[in-house]
């Protein structure tokens, strides 16, 4: 699976980052960082729940 990320939706609130800290980081400056554009083997729940947590919905996941 890849993640997708579409920065104009992304208000680093960071609720990413608190499910998946190994995949997602918020700089100080409220950046996204995505530190693997693909899922990492046994991320994969933590990733799902991320992108479902979105409340802005600027995380997807494609296969």
């Amino acid at each position: 699976m890849e993640i997708e990320l579409d920065r104009a939706k992304c208000t680093g609130l960071g609720i990413c980052e608190s499910l998946a800290p190994d995949v997602f980081e918020v700089d100080e400056s409220g950046e996204l960082a995505v530190m693997s554009w693909t899922v990492p083997q046994g991320q994969e729940a933590d990733v799902e729940a991320a992108v479902a947590g979105c409340p802005t919905e600027a995380l997807k996941l494609r296969p």
